[in-house]
């Protein structure tokens, strides 16, 4: 029993380690995306995404970066975007930007995993893009999409849609900065901070504790073996094709895969296997369940299938053009996973910083109609049709 309880102490340990690693710059990245989504309506969007030309395909990409959200609110607004009008290639891109090309994610993959896999995320995400357009050109037929618009009409309620259907943006007219240090441009960026926490807090405190107990739990010489660490060359071609396979088994998405990330990265999984499986959020069983009751078994099952080899081909591609540029990481593996604790460094004087900026945030939500927002979370598609942006 002493064993068993020391061991799950240890996983909780080094979960609660990793969490203060990550605080501050969770509360940058959040506030940041936060202050975009408050300048941006999302009422605009549909209408700036009518084709899959590649016009529309960077809107769709610049936008989607900037509406940060966690994967089930990302994919209800794709829906809500297709609904509304928006090209289906382009929702898509609009989909996968927002949930693994934003600030946050490249600023933890930074302080767990090291720069080089923040620039792996800048450069495989538009890839996977632009390779997911070309697919889709070529093999998404007009009867499979005729099925999905009818079935995405019938607005079949999946999840974190009332979170997704909300515009929390500043009306009016006048420039960016004046809307922003306006009062009203101050409770819409609450609101969106707010709500992003509260979107995706679940599944970050869920990756932290999975990532805590396969630190602890799980020995070194099962990752070797999963991952053939000692045959170089068939650990490179394995690792993209399990990376999204264990995402899918770990049922984590968004922002929540890194800390796991960062124990594979140690176990030995290529730096490509690493690509593959932070990408591989939006494949996950929940997920494809909910493509299912948007777009009809078909779509699901087509979504699934391109996503899962775009997201193979995004590692092997990030593996070719990083090994000749010298940008893999090389030496020993010391992705940051707890072990070293909490210290009073450069990291505990940010946290104490950012987290009274959002217990500022916090409190101007709260005072400003929040709680009942909070309520309205997990409504239905068309519920938020009257929740306008802040005016």
């Amino acid at each position: 029993m002493n064993t068993v309880g020391h061991g799950v102490l240890h996983a909780l340990g080094i979960a609660g380690s990793m969490t203060w690693q990550v605080t501050w710059s969770l509360i940058l990245g959040f506030t940041l995306s936060a202050v975009i989504e408050a300048l941006v309506p999302k009422s605009t969007i549909a209408r700036l995404l009518p084709d899959d030309r590649p016009k529309s395909l960077a809107t769709a990409t610049v936008l989607g970066a900037a509406s940060s959200s966690c994967s089930y609110a990302a994919v209800a607004l794709a829906r809500s975007l297709f609904r509304k009008g928006a090209d289906f290639t382009a929702a898509m891109a609009f989909q996968f930007a927002s949930t693994n090309l934003v600030i946050e994610l490249g600023l933890i993959l930074a302080l767990l995993l090291g720069w080089q896999f923040t620039a792996a995320e800048f450069v495989g995400g538009p890839f996977m893009i632009v390779m997911l357009a070309l697919i889709f050109r070529r093999f998404l037929s007009p009867n499979l999409l005729r099925q999905a618009r009818t079935q995405a009409d019938r607005a079949v309620p999946g999840s974190m849609e009332g979170h997704a259907a909300m515009d929390m943006s500043v009306a009016g007219e006048g420039s960016f900065r004046r809307r922003l240090l306006s009062r009203q441009g101050y409770t819409a960026v609450s609101h969106n901070f707010v709500m992003e926490w509260a979107a995706v807090l679940r599944d970050i405190l869920i990756g932290l504790l999975i990532a805590g107990a396969a630190a602890a739990w799980i020995p070194d010489t099962f990752w070797r073996h999963l991952f053939f660490t000692d045959h170089p060359l068939a650990a490179r071609i394995w690792g993209p094709i399990i990376g999204p396979l264990v995402a899918v088994a770990a049922f984590v998405c968004s922002i929540g895969n890194v800390p796991l990330a960062a124990v594979l990265w140690n176990g030995g999984i290529s730096f490509g296997g690493v690509v593959s499986f932070i990408f591989a959020d939006l494949i996950i069983v929940p997920i494809i369940v909910i493509y299912r009751k948007y777009y009809g078994p078909r779509m699901a099952l087509f979504l699934a299938g391109i996503f899962y080899l775009t997201m193979v081909a995004a590692g092997y591609v990030i593996e070719l053009v990083f090994t000749p540029l010298h940008l893999l990481p090389t030496g020993p593996r010391h992705a940051s996973v707890g072990e070293d604790g909490i210290t009073w460094n450069y990291t505990t004087w940010l946290n104490i910083a950012f987290l009274a900026l959002a217990a500022i945030l916090l409190r101007r939500f709260l005072t400003t109609g929040g709680r009942q927002m909070l309520t309205m979370m997990g409504g239905g598609p068309d519920d938020m049709n009257g929740h306008e942006a802040v005016p």
